[in-house]
């Protein structure tokens, strides 16, 4: 085999094996970002129709959050947050629709003490997806409904959906326990 010759295929040897390592570089990302975002991933993806700018918007979600100086509660904090809870849930029984809006503003809070930024409600929602993947769903599916609301679009049942969606991410926030996420779905959010 001439020089040449040996030259060449080393070189094509060279792009296969970077080649490779492009694809299974690539592919663990997907399947990080996959196992990691959950259902988040496929919203994204629907949203962004395709999966290397959707899986770029979520990598871009996980750099911004690193950055945020995130903390845990304190006991008495936790407890206060609690007990403000328990006072919105009993306000739901004479006005159900004030009891979602302050639902709302306390997950807000409650964000906002952990150190999330709390302004526009799509990047808290976003924000929330890098941590939170599974309830941010409840997140948007209460919101949904509290903009329906404020439509004459929704029944106090779905005040009710509300409320439990913003109570499942407000557990989360507060690390009380390990609630199970709420399914929401588009058939609820249309009702």
């Amino acid at each position: 085999m001439s020089h040449t010759a040996v030259i060449v295929l080393i070189i094509v040897i060279a792009v296969v094996l970077i080649a490779a390592a492009i694809i299974v570089s690539r592919r663990k990302r997907s399947e990080h970002l996959r196992e990691k975002f959950g259902p988040e991933y496929d919203r994204t993806l629907r949203e962004k129709g395709d999966a290397r700018h959707a899986e770029a918007v979520l990598l871009d979600r996980e750099k911004r959050v690193k950055k945020f100086p995130l903390r845990t509660l304190a006991a008495a904090d936790r407890d206060r947050y609690a007990d403000e809870w328990a006072a919105v849930q009993r306000r739901f029984v004479d006005d159900p629709a004030g009891a979602v809006v302050q639902a709302d503003k306390l997950v807000t809070r409650v964000m906002e003490a952990r150190g999330y930024p709390t302004g526009d409600f799509e990047q808290r929602a976003a924000d929330l997806s890098v941590d939170y993947p599974v309830f941010v769903q409840n997140y948007r599916g209460a919101r949904e409904i509290t903009l329906r609301h404020a439509k004459g679009q929704s029944s106090t049942e779905d005040l009710r959906r509300a409320m439990v969606y913003f109570r499942s991410l407000f557990d989360e926030l507060l690390g009380i326990r390990k609630p199970q996420p709420v399914e929401v779905t588009n058939e609820r959010l249309a009702s």
